[in-house]
């Protein structure tokens, strides 16, 4: 079990609200942000904590980059 700060629980708890489940609903910094109610750069910063620890996955396109859940925590 991946040990996650405040921050990172509310993002995660975000994007299960967002349903950011699969690779097929994913969702921005903007979405993440508005969501989870915190700074879009915190939130920046709390994703690319939560990409080391692989909990999240990244997926690059052509405007914004996606992001989903990776694994249940």
């Amino acid at each position: 079990m991946v040990e996650l700060t405040e921050e990172e629980k509310k993002v995660v708890e975000a994007m299960k609200m967002l349903k950011a489940t699969n690779e097929n609903s994913l969702k921005t910094l903007d979405h993440i942000a508005k969501a989870s109610m915190l700074p879009k750069g915190r939130v920046a910063v709390v994703v690319q904590g939560l990409l080391n620890k692989k909990v999240i996955k990244r997926v690059a396109r052509e405007k914004a980059a996606g992001y989903y859940l990776a694994m249940q925590v």
